[in-house]
């Protein structure tokens, strides 16, 4: 019991870790603009604040997975701890641009230390369709978190309540996951031989690892790129961005939730082909329908989008057991990478439409509509590379079971 009682709070641990990483998205979108007009910001400088989050997250995942065995799950959560902590704090006694730049790497780093530990931790604690469906499970705490703390923020300033309450919000998911995580057992790796990095870098250069490696991130680019973008190319399409945002992000919540029952019937191979299918259908609608329509596009892409990047980790450990905890951060490192790539690249396709569009004489939401839809298109040639890649990856899997799920038998 007292074995079932520690796994339960770890697991309620990283559940809450993921909700600040969430709360810490979603509120610091909602303040902003608050935070430009408070100190005097460029959208430059904001753009430059806003990548210093991107910036820490990969590095602290790849240190974390170097690391993790060596230093421990632990460990490294106690540094998210402290490093979510001055970020949390010195935004809210943010003295200009340098400090805001500074808190929020500070918060960036705690956000990858929480996948660089959590991920692992979860697969050494579950095994098989279990682990599949707990990692999903504690993945959909990020778009469930999203939405939870783009609600509060909402709340928060229509009440006319300040940027730095808004903030002080993000401490209290914090505050509750050190104190589910303090004095707790860690589990210890099941694969044997995974802690040597030499190991870990002989699994790494396999043909499987170097295939999900690369499919990751086409999923993560297709999860995120276009809800980076929704509101900006959706914003003439007659629906409300936010609407397609929450609803998107509830859906994913809902089906990670369910993800166990899913993955047990498909398979990992076979929820990764389906899951690009919808993603495509998803994101080809967005580029033709306008009105209710793109709520539907928006069932269709969530229900794609949502299995992506926690079944992609789960393929990682059940597949390529051997590259252990820094094949997962790697894996992750990748995605959230690729995501910070493809965001100028999609802009410049947004600005090269809107180009097109205006030639052919249109223009205000007209223009806008033409040129979100065109970029959308283009978007969609992601999730159909990875239509492609998933039926090998189908027929490739077909006849070998993940080596973890084989161990097991």
């Amino acid at each position: 019991m007292t074995n079932d009682i520690n796994k339960s709070a770890l697991f309620n641990g990283s559940c809450f870790a993921l909700i600040t990483t969430a709360f810490t998205f979603s509120i610091r979108a909602g303040i902003l603009a608050q935070l430009g007009t408070e100190f005097n910001l460029t959208a430059e400088q904001l753009g430059f604040i806003n990548s210093m989050f991107f910036l820490g997250f990969p590095i602290s995942m790849i240190l974390g997975g170097l690391l993790y065995h060596s230093f421990g799950a632990k460990n490294i959560m106690r540094v998210a701890f402290v490093t979510h902590t001055i970020g949390i704090i010195m935004t809210i006694y943010a003295g200009g641009y340098a400090s805001l730049l500074i808190s929020t790497l500070f918060i960036g780093f705690g956000n990858g230390c929480t996948e660089a530990a959590c991920n692992p931790m979860i697969a050494d604690t579950y095994s098989g369709v279990k682990m599949n469906k707990m990692l999903n499970r504690f993945h959909m705490w990020f778009p469930g978190g999203i939405l939870i703390g783009s609600l509060i923020s909402k709340f928060m300033t229509d009440a006319g309540m300040s940027w730095e309450a808004q903030m002080w919000v993000t401490m209290i998911p914090t505050i509750i996951y050190a104190v589910l995580f303090y004095g707790k057992t860690f589990p210890t790796p099941k694969v044997e031989g995974v802690t040597s990095i030499s190991n870990n870098l002989k699994a790494m250069v396999s043909p499987v690892f170097i295939f999900l490696f690369c499919c990751m991130a086409l999923t993560a680019i297709t999860e995120f790129g276009p809800n980076q973008w929704v509101g900006l190319i959706l914003s003439s399409s007659g629906a409300s961005p936010m609407l397609v945002l929450a609803l998107t992000s509830g859906l994913m919540a809902v089906g990670r939730f369910f993800a166990g029952p899913v993955v047990g019937t498909l398979g990992q191979t076979g929820v990764l082909l389906m899951s690009a299918v919808l993603a495509f259908i998803g994101v080809y609608m967005f580029s033709m329908v306008t009105g209710s329509m793109v709520y539907v596009a928006a069932v269709i892409f969530a229900l794609g989008v949502c299995y992506f990047w926690p079944v992609m980790v789960g393929a990682t450990a059940q597949r390529v057991p051997l590259s252990g905890a820094l094949g997962m951060s790697i894996v992750g490192g990748v995605g959230m990478l690729s995501t910070a790539i493809f965001q100028p690249i999609i802009g410049r396709w947004i600005d090269i439409d809107k180009t097109k569009a205006t030639v052919q004489g249109l223009a205000g939401t007209q223009l806008d509509l033409a040129a979100g839809q065109a970029t959308l298109a283009r978007i969609a040639i992601f999730p159909g590379i990875l239509i492609v890649l998933f039926i090998v990856f189908f027929l490739w899997q077909k006849r070998s079971k993940p080596v973890l799920e084989a161990a097991s038998h």
